[in-house]
């Protein structure tokens, strides 16, 4: 029996974008509207002119060329609001998409009209789906799902529509709780003093001071220091010391669920520090230096995510 608490329908989304930080821009995006078991409905897909650098080209493989002449995010809000209208937005790692688009909005002096989110990572982790990583591809390949376009906003919302609605059929049989969560609008936006353009070098601001947030321990075992030229492995425990590029809560967020340790200090025991400014003089990388810890740039930390060794069984 279907629950009575389970949504009436669900907007599966995705965006690709010029970069992760809080200044970067969509440049592309796709809806699959399904109904409340899952079936698919309608999909819907556009380019975003992001009015300035199109960032990774190499990842998302949209050029200035051709984004000059796409439509600006105004122009297409009225229609993306109506394709999440009334539905739950789902996402895979749902935080960032959707904290892309409310600034979008934000931008445009409106609001999506969503009231809840769902991350499919973390309905895996309710679902206990055997998982090496909770990346799309691999919940694509549970479920049987041939990815064709990785990376291509269209393509990545169709596998996740796919992957989805096993998903969901899996929870309703178990009564399973959605993981849902609340989606808060933003209510105003501070535009950089300049615009950028397409063709101009992206930029990004120093990150704002944040209080700390708690999170869960990290259910492995610290395998020791990471050693150059090696990958990461999971229950490693991982510093950063001073402004990043990507937000610092969503690298965070990355890092706990990559299965490694988030550390809020450098001891004897810290496998690595992720610092842009090594040669800074902070209490973090003194420290580093004094205990010999690795140090690498967030550059190369964000490629070291992207393949994290499983923690030893």
């Amino acid at each position: 029996m279907w629950p009575a608490a389970y949504p009436q329908g669900y907007a599966v989304v995705d965006v690709e974008t010029t970069g992760l930080a809080r200044d970067d821009r969509i440049v592309s995006a796709a809806v699959y509207r399904l109904d409340a078991q899952g079936n698919v409905e309608d999909h819907w897909y556009t380019l975003v002119n992001p009015e300035r650098d199109p960032g990774p080209v190499w990842i998302h493989g949209l050029t200035s060329d051709v984004l000059e002449g796409a439509p600006l995010f105004p122009e297409i809000a009225a229609e993306f609001s109506a394709r999440l209208d009334g539905r739950v937005l789902v996402a895979h790692n749902a935080m960032f998409d959707w904290q892309m688009i409310a600034r979008e909005y934000a931008r445009a002096e409106s609001a999506a009209p969503v009231r809840q989110r769902l991350c499919t990572i973390a309905l895996a982790k309710e679902l206990s789906l055997p998982l090496p990583n909770h990346k799309l591809e691999s919940l694509a390949a549970h479920f049987g799902v041939v990815q064709q376009r990785a990376h291509n906003a269209l393509d990545d919302a169709r596998v996740l529509a796919e992957a989805f609605r096993p998903s969901l059929h899996a929870a309703a049989e178990r009564n399973v709780r959605l993981p849902l969560l609340e989606c808060r609008p933003l209510t105003e936006w501070a535009s950089t003093p300049a615009q950028q353009r397409i063709g101009h070098p992206s930029s990004y601001r120093a990150g704002s001071w944040r209080p700390s947030r708690k999170r869960p321990p990290c259910p492995y075992p610290n395998p020791g220091r990471y050693e150059s030229d090696k990958p990461l492995k999971q229950g490693m425990r991982v510093a950063f010391s001073g402004d990043t590029s990507i937000d610092r809560e969503l690298l965070e967020d990355r890092t706990v669920e990559a299965g490694l340790h988030v550390a809020t200090s450098v001891s004897r025991l810290t496998s690595l520090l992720v610092t842009n400014d090594p040669d800074s003089v902070t209490s973090k990388t003194l420290k580093a230096r004094s205990f010999g810890t690795p140090v690498v740039d967030e550059a190369a930390y964000t490629q070291l995510l992207r393949d994290v060794t499983p923690a030893d069984g």
